[in-house]
């Protein structure tokens, strides 16, 4: 009898549509829960995030968010809490291959996120045999085919950071940047307002600088007219909400209708 039952083919579309700058539209899950993360695998989003930096999500909860997407067309997404290579290689493997990294601020830290989810010589990225990224050691060629197919989104979410989007873009194994709207105010001295003008005028400077060095730019919208804004003004990896506020939506407009 074979060894390995099932035969298992690695590629990743999100991936190739970063590096091709085509629309992915995706989706922000806070809520920690496998199942929540299984039915947003059904609406046909392009990606879905589970989030580990605002959320009180683990790495055994992160497994269960995983396996609920198995055989999903929505590519799962991680938000590790920090850039910080213990964290990533933990991610990697539980199975994980699509980062969005927070707060990188110029183009040494966007290295070390790199670094950090690349083996040798690439990168740093310690070796365990039988990890579930691996298939727990059956998928005999993942350390060899791994590197190539791990996608970088780095989190920028300072004015400083912005004035630097060049030499972070630069950064060879950089599929993305993305920007923190509520950050990027925050950093500019208008908390919890992203719809300024002064963070507006700055966010749609940030599309020409990525494609200028070959990489997607990303943001999250609050809404569906707020994204097609951002996509009219050159961004492709667009999140169009959070399953908090989905659900929070949802609830208000049921309860008020019959109250």
């Amino acid at each position: 009898m074979s060894e390995l039952s099932r035969q298992i083919v690695r590629s990743n579309p999100l991936k190739s549509g970063l590096k091709e700058r085509s629309l992915q539209i995706g989706l922000w899950s806070s809520l920690c829960s496998n199942m929540v993360a299984e039915i947003l695998s059904y609406v046909g989003a392009d990606w879905v995030l589970f989030d580990m930096e605002h959320a009180p999500g683990d790495l055994p909860v992160l497994v269960t968010q995983l396996q609920a997407m198995n055989g999903s067309a929505s590519a799962p997404v991680v938000r590790p809490p920090w850039n910080e290579p213990v964290i990533l290689k933990q991610i990697l493997d539980a199975g994980a291959h699509n980062f969005i990294i927070p707060f990188v601020q110029d183009a040494e830290e966007a290295r070390r996120a790199v670094a950090s989810v690349r083996y040798p010589p690439q990168g740093i990225r310690g070796v365990a045999a039988g990890a579930r990224g691996s298939h727990y050691g059956f998928e005999k060629d993942y350390w060899h085919n791994i590197n190539d197919l791990i996608s970088v989104i780095v989190q920028v979410e300072t004015a400083e950071a912005v004035g630097k989007l060049d030499e972070i873009c630069e950064v060879d194994g950089v599929d993305c940047a993305f920007i923190g709207p509520n950050d990027l105010a925050a950093s500019m001295g208008h908390l919890m307002n992203a719809g300024c003008s002064e963070v507006q005028t700055m966010m749609a400077k940030v599309p020409e600088i990525c494609a200028k060095h070959g990489k997607a730019a990303g943001t999250l919208a609050v809404n569906a007219s707020d994204a097609q804004r951002y996509i009219d003004l050159g961004y492709s990896f667009v999140g169009l909400g959070s399953d908090i506020g989905l659900l929070k939506t949802a609830a208000l407009e049921a309860v008020g209708k019959v109250k």
